[in-house]
C-alpha cells in the first residue's frame, strides 16, 4: 500500500537545473515582444500593468499608442484625465490607469522622473505589487528578484510536482523565495530569467490544456512530467461564484445628442464616463418616472436593447431604452455629440449601447 501524498509547500530540487536550459531555450524561442528590446524602466513598467489580466495580442496596439501619447514619466503625469481614459478604453480594470498616473506623479515628484531602482521603492509605488517589481527590478536594472505570475506559478507547480493550491499566499511566498535562490548571477541573464519562465509558462507549459511537454527544455527533470501529474496540475480553489446585478440604462437623446455622467472616483470603472443607469430593471413605465425625476420630458421611445457584461466577481444584466426627450437634465449630465462621444471613455461594459448611440449620432 502506497503511503498518503503529504502537501507541502516546499519547492524541491529541479529548479536547480532549471536556468541554463531555461535561458538557452528563451534565446531561441522568445516571442519578439517590444517591450523584450528595452531596459527602460518605464516602458516595462507599461507593458506589465497592461499586461496584467490582458492577453498579449490585445496589448500590442494599446502598448505602442499609450507611448506614442506618453513617452515618459513626466508626460503620463500631466496627462489630462480624459485622454489618459480614452487611451485605456477597452483594456478594462481601469484602476490599473488611475494607479498608473498616481505612480507617475509620485515617480516625477519624488524621483526626478527616474524609477527608483530598488526593489523595496518600486513596490511602494501605487498600483505595483511584487509580482510588477520583481518584473521592473530584473528586466530594467538586472536585480535578482523574482517575478511570480500564474504563468511563472504553473511551471514551478509541475516542476516540482506540488500540489498545494496556487492561490495560497504561503505557495506563492514559496516559489518566490526558491526561485531568488536560482536566480543566475550575471545581469543579462538577471534581466530575461523572469521573462523566460513566464514565456516557458505561456507557449509550452500552458493553461487549459496537456503542456507541451514534447518540445520543454525542462522535461528531463520535471517531476510533473516524469510523475505524469503535469496535466492536474496546478492546483487552484474553486473560483467564488460572480454576483449578478440588474442595470437600467438609459440613452437619452436631444438635439443630436446623447446624455453622459461620469461615475464616481473610487469603485467599479472609476472616473469614467457611462450612459445613465440605475439598479434594477426597471419596466417602462417605472423608467418613465425615473427620467422624469432627472427633469425630462420622454418624447419618443425608440427601442430597447438587452446586454450583459462580465466583470471578474460581478455579471451586469441591463435592460436599456432608447428614447429621445425633453428638457433640462441634471448638472451631471454631459450632452455628446457625435464627435464629443468619440473623445470620451466609456467602458466596454457599455459597449452594446456605445455602438448604438454612435450610429444614432450620426443618423
Amino acid at each position: 500500500m502506497h503511503p498518503m501524498r503529504q502537501q507541502t509547500t516546499k519547492i524541491e530540487s529541479p529548479l536547480a537545473a532549471l536556468s541554463l536550459p531555461l535561458l538557452r531555450w528563451y534565446r531561441a524561442n522568445a516571442r519578439d515582444l517590444p517591450w523584450r528590446q528595452t531596459d527602460d524602466p518605464y516602458r516595462i513598467w507599461i507593458s506589465e500593468i497592461m499586461l496584467q489580466q490582458t492577453r498579449v495580442a490585445a496589448v500590442l496596439g494599446y502598448y505602442e499608442r499609450f507611448l506614442a501619447a506618453f513617452p515618459s514619466v513626466e508626460a503620463l503625469a500631466s496627462a489630462p484625465e480624459d485622454r489618459l481614459m480614452k487611451l485605456w478604453e477597452g483594456l478594462g480594470y481601469y484602476s490599473r490607469v488611475h494607479n498608473l498616473q498616481k505612480a507617475a506623479r509620485l515617480v516625477a515628484e519624488q524621483f526626478a522622473g527616474h524609477f527608483p531602482a530598488s526593489y523595496e521603492s518600486l513596490l511602494a509605488l501605487p498600483g505595483i505589487g511584487e509580482y510588477t517589481a520583481g518584473a521592473i527590478a530584473s528586466a530594467a536594472f538586472g536585480l535578482p528578484e523574482p517575478a511570480v505570475d500564474g504563468n511563472v506559478l504553473r511551471v514551478i507547480t509541475r516542476l516540482t510536482d506540488c500540489h498545494d493550491d496556487i492561490m495560497s499566499p504561503a505557495v506563492k511566498r514559496a516559489v518566490r523565495e526558491q526561485l531568488r535562490a536560482v536566480i543566475p548571477s550575471s545581469a543579462a541573464d538577471i534581466r530575461i530569467f523572469n521573462q523566460a519562465t513566464m514565456e516557458l509558462g505561456a507557449t509550452v507549459c500552458v493553461p487549459n490544456g496537456p503542456p507541451k511537454c514534447e518540445v520543454c527544455p525542462a522535461a528531463a527533470f520535471c517531476l510533473g512530467h516524469i510523475r505524469s501529474t503535469a496535466e492536474s496540475l496546478p492546483v487552484k480553489a474553486p473560483k467564488r461564484k460572480r454576483r449578478v446585478e440588474e442595470k437600467t440604462v438609459f440613452l437619452l437623446l436631444q438635439e443630436g445628442r446623447v446624455a453622459l455622467r461620469r461615475r464616481p472616483d473610487t469603485g467599479l470603472l472609476a472616473g469614467l464616463w457611462e450612459f445613465p443607469n440605475l439598479d434594477g430593471a426597471l419596466d417602462e413605465p417605472t423608467a418613465a418616472s425615473a427620467v422624469e425625476e432627472w427633469g425630462l420630458t420622454p418624447a419618443d421611445w425608440l427601442e430597447q436593447i438587452a446586454a450583459k457584461h462580465i466583470f471578474t466577481h460581478i455579471e451586469w444584466l441591463m435592460t436599456g431604452y432608447v428614447l429621445r426627450v425633453t428638457g433640462n437634465c441634471p448638472e451631471d449630465f454631459f450632452w455628446a455629440d457625435a464627435a464629443a462621444l468619440k473623445e470620451h471613455a466609456v467602458p466596454s461594459a457599455f459597449a452594446r449601447y456605445y455602438v448604438r448611440a454612435q450610429e444614432l449620432l450620426q443618423e
